[in-house]
């Protein structure tokens, strides 16, 4: 079992080193060969995140719970960094707050538009519309031929 596990995670890492190419040519290689492989390392990809924004063993993300960065050890840089970033969040709620109040004057102009328009209307009571009455062509009398036109005699 250990190694069926060894070889396994030998192939993982080899596929790896070859980034997403390596993993999209295994898994087409794997529907040519045996579809139920193919579409194992399909769902291998999916489930692992391989056919995310990156595939090369590297899963390290940039931004985590609490911080934005992992420190650098530099604590002038790091002060530095998260007072930049501290005052770019709060530029950016008053931006989005800028957005959310332009949007209602926006709506609500538009809104009176409508209402100063539809007070303008004159009330008048809209009137059913007929249809004209036609009558029916008349009936051609005696022999026809298919095209509706007297048979010739």
């Amino acid at each position: 079992m250990d190694k069926i596990k060894d070889l396994l995670k030998r192939g993982e890492d080899m596929l790896d080193g070859w980034g997403k190419p390596g993993w999209i040519g295994a898994m087409v290689l794997g529907f040519i060969l045996v579809w139920p492989l193919g579409l194992a390392l399909l769902f291998y990809m999916i489930w692992s995140g391989r056919m995310g924004k990156g595939c090369n063993g590297n899963r390290k993300h940039r931004w985590t719970r609490g911080k934005a960065y992992q420190p650098t050890g530099n604590t002038a840089f790091d002060a530095y960094r998260e007072e930049t970033l501290r005052r770019l969040e709060e530029e950016q709620a008053a931006f989005e707050q800028f957005l959310i109040r332009l949007r209602e004057a926006k709506d609500q102009s538009e809104f009176n538009a409508f209402m100063d328009e539809r007070r303008r209307a004159p009330a008048a009571p809209q009137a059913q519309p007929t249809a004209p009455t036609q009558t029916p062509p008349a009936a051609p009398q005696g022999p026809t031929d298919f095209g509706g036109a007297p048979a010739p005699a």
